[in-house]
């Protein structure tokens, strides 16, 4: 049984916010304070760590769903697919469908169900729910997808991650930078070619971890907003992530039985620059490697951290050529890996 994507699909939104448009913004402490550094070098600062230089925010029409409907619509003709066939519909999203100038996500229906209405897809038996696993949501749909394909329970899903982080995030926060919009979406069968997924690999801490990442208030102390806005503890999550995430990626890989020679790239979520190098000269180092060059491909620069979306979109484009230098072959494996609030860490290896 060969478990492959068929099709891909993305939505980039059209609005790009760089790094000088934040120019004017006053980023406070988590006390109320004044950040003692001028915006321009906290701008620098956070170049230099995320790799960011811009992201994409969506259109003030468009919704979560939106977004999802438009890279799964992409994803469904790319795979030639009648959508009535699908068994599953499964959309990995955090924070609702969140509308403009609001941090309230509309949270019922699901944004699956959303979708497929979208879609117009008549078939009750086409199951559409949404996965709330963090920014490994879609990996972690994925990995659900590929479970009921194996048992029998499914032959055709379609696997969706999108999120419209610009509109729960806090402007006095200047973490508040990071985040961007974007949706991207896969075709998963049961396929007589070769290749597929390998293995798969999930995991939760929560004993000391689960608060990493969170919802609060504004910064601004004085203000009268009451909403809630994304929040985290970075220093505790970058230490996390290189402590777990590569002994995670490699238990993937060695229940895979696949050799780390063989990795051609690794696609991992687009979280931080300097977090991910660090993550995968950790995974090398636990063989006595060095990392190969070239084995991990990046879109965070342009894009910013869409949570869900990152890991589907970069493999979309890629597959489309629209990232510079990068490319898959046939046969060969690559290892994706994602972590995110919960704090949730998993991983799967698959063969183009």
């Amino acid at each position: 049984m060969n478990i492959k994507i068929t099709g891909t699909g993305s939505y980039i939104p059209s609005e790009i916010r760089k790094n000088q448009d934040f120019i004017n913004h006053q980023f406070l402490n988590t006390d109320g304070s004044l950040i003692a550094h001028p915006t321009p070098v906290i701008i620098e600062k956070f170049k230099k760590i995320t790799g960011i230089e811009e992201r994409r925010y969506a259109a003030n029409q468009y919704k979560t769903s939106d977004l999802a409907f438009f890279a799964a619509e992409k994803a469904i003709k790319d795979a030639k697919i009648d959508p009535e066939k699908l068994d599953y519909l499964i959309v990995a999203q955090n924070f609702g469908d969140v509308g403009t100038n609001s941090t309230q996500g509309d949270a019922v229906p699901s944004i699956a169900s959303r979708v497929k209405h979208k879609l117009k897809i008549k078939n009750p038996f086409c199951v559409a729910y949404d996965v709330l696993f963090g920014c490994p949501g879609w990996i972690e749909g994925m990995t659900q997808a590929y479970s009921f394909i194996k048992s029998g329970m499914a032959s055709k899903c379609l696997i969706i991650g999108a999120e419209t982080l610009s509109r729960v995030t806090d402007p006095y926060d200047r973490d508040s930078m990071i985040y961007a919009d974007g949706a991207g979406a896969a075709i998963v069968e049961n396929t007589e070619n070769g290749g597929g997924i390998i293995s798969s690999i999930s995991a939760s801490y929560t004993l000391e971890e689960a608060n990493f990442l969170f919802f609060g208030k504004t910064y601004h102390h004085t203000s009268e907003d009451t909403n809630m806005y994304i929040k985290m503890y970075g220093r505790k999550i970058y230490e996390f992530a290189l402590s777990q995430v590569p002994k995670a990626m490699k238990a993937c890989l060695d229940k895979g039985a696949i050799p780390i020679k063989n990795i051609k790239k690794i696609l991992i979520h687009q979280a931080n620059e300097k977090m991910d190098d660090a993550i995968v000269t950790r995974f090398y180092e636990l063989y006595d490697m060095a990392v190969p060059e070239g084995i991990m491909p990046m879109t965070i620069q342009k894009l910013g951290n869409s949570s869900v979306a990152t890991i589907p979109t970069l493999y979309d484009l890629i597959i489309k050529g629209k990232v510079h230098g990068q490319s898959f072959q046939s046969g060969d494996i690559l290892l994706f890996a994602s972590v995110g609030a919960g704090m949730n860490i998993n991983a799967f290896l698959y063969e183009y």
